[in-house]
């Protein structure tokens, strides 16, 4: 009985799911949604090099480190039944920050650096005692708050619009309730949010909720396309999409941040106008990854 209403789930979510599988004439399988179903880059075996190769030359990121620890410890706790290794050593894990911190962290840190979008969080934590506090305030009082991370009028909308929506849908401001959902689930409710774009949700998704997402920003899209594993033509959303779907999803997490890392400090593998290689530095480890042109 149990063996056939887990057939009859397993049916539903492939008849539900927006990424059912296909194989193409390599026999590799693809999703229907994948823009670039012909364009075969990145393997498995690219993708495992591309991240050895930066974790080697980079170590693993601080700045991402808790997520890391957050994701491991979920990931052990899951592993608990049926597994037939030692338990992990017992580790120190950073508490985790709430669904809806992240998403406010993530709308401050658009269009800014790192240390000006944690200097606006930061500012804004300390201007309002809660998320009712910031939904009951003047736009112009949150503008105050956030404008050491740029863009204020129009994160302090985004913001303020974010909150007023939860809170006529829910009742209350809050977001935990998107750990029950799936991916596909909690896309679709966080996209329902004005100027809530897909990285954001992305980000949202690997960083909060420990989903195996890949979310692309201007580094990582910009490095895809030098080491071919995108075409020259791609765009930002086609990107995000190809990736998601080549990119292992046990790699997705250390590569995105990888990535990201190697994208801000290193000049080699992106591109400048009209598809001309910057300089190129020995120093750079993805060098005999990059596009020939």
């Amino acid at each position: 009985m149990r063996k056939q209403e887990g057939r009859k789930r397993k049916l539903a979510e492939l008849k539900c799911s927006p990424s059912k599988l296909v194989r193409n004439a390599t026999g590799i399988n693809l999703t229907v949604n994948d823009p670039y179903p012909n364009h075969l880059p990145p393997t498995s075996e690219e993708c495992r090099a591309v991240r050895d190769d930066l974790l080697a030359f980079h170590g693993f990121p601080s700045q991402f480190a808790k997520y890391r620890e957050q994701r491991l410890n979920r990931l052990s706790s899951e592993d608990e039944y049926g597994s037939t290794t030692s338990p992990p050593t017992a580790t120190v894990v950073s508490p985790a920050e709430s669904v809806l911190d992240g998403l406010v962290s993530t709308i401050l840190s658009q269009n800014t650096t790192d240390a000006n979008s944690q200097r606006a969080f930061s500012s804004l934590k300390s201007a309002f005692s809660t998320w009712e506090d910031v939904l009951a305030a003047d736009s112009k009082c949150i503008e105050n708050a956030i404008r050491c991370g740029g863009l204020a009028p129009t994160k302090a909308s985004c913001i303020k619009n974010m909150l007023n929506c939860l809170f006529e849908k829910r009742g209350k401001l809050c977001l935990e309730y998107l750990r029950d959902l799936s991916v596909d689930e909690i896309k679709m409710e966080l996209s329902r949010f004005k100027g809530i774009g897909p990285k954001t949700v992305a980000c949202v998704l690997m960083f909060n909720l420990q989903q195996d997402d890949f979310p692309v920003d201007t580094h990582i899209f910009q490095i895809a396309k030098a080491i071919g594993w995108v075409p020259i033509e791609a765009d930002t959303k086609r990107t995000y999409l190809h990736l998601n779907t080549r990119i292992p999803n046990e790699l997705k997490f250390d590569l995105n941040c990888l990535l990201f890392t190697h994208g801000k400090v290193c000049r080699a593998c992106t591109r400048t106008e009209g598809n001309q290689q910057k300089k190129e530095s020995d120093s750079c480890p993805l060098l005999n990854y990059l596009r020939k042109s």
